[in-house]
């Protein structure tokens, strides 16, 4: 069996005005937020999903229900410890992440430093593992129309 495994994970959540809208574990000011059972951050959750789906764990949905009322507003952050502490116990480890955001406003690039020292903090993994890129969608789409926000994550992880 090799010993590196590739995951793929996508998301999409609402936006909708008066909410808070996290992103990477950092709360970013803006008039609209995601809408989810959680903190609806779109960015972690497809990173728990790359990362579950490369150890062949299922995916958030299976480990955090959106049925359950103890994840309602929960902190995605806690969802992503819980994540790399099941691959960890399952032998594996993160060789990199590379994420893409796809957002119309607000523009990401000034808090892209900040989320990566988080997502880092967060997982126990060098910053330099992880990849977070911005895009918007040319005003087109859900995402152009500002109605949503997705994202996209692959995850390559490693026996130890």
């Amino acid at each position: 069996m090799n010993n590196f495994r590739i995951g793929f994970g996508y998301d999409v959540h609402q936006l909708h005005e008066g909410l808070d809208f996290w992103l990477g574990g950092i709360k970013l000011e803006h008039e609209k937020g995601a809408l989810g059972h959680s903190d609806a951050d779109v960015l972690i959750h497809v990173i728990c999903d790359a990362l579950l789906g490369a150890a062949n764990m299922r995916d958030i949905g299976y480990h955090f229900s959106d049925k359950d009322p103890k994840y309602k507003g929960i902190d995605s952050k806690i969802l992503l410890r819980e994540v790399m502490v099941l691959i960890r116990d399952a032998g594996y480890e993160v060789g990199n992440i590379d994420t893409t955001v796809c957002l119309q406003l607000p523009k990401l690039n000034p808090h892209i430093p900040a989320i990566k020292a988080c997502l880092s903090e967060v997982m126990g993994v060098e910053e330099g593992a992880i990849s977070v890129k911005a895009t918007t969608t040319e005003k087109l789409g859900f995402v152009g129309r500002e109605e949503g926000v997705s994202a996209y994550c692959v995850a390559l992880i490693y026996k130890k």
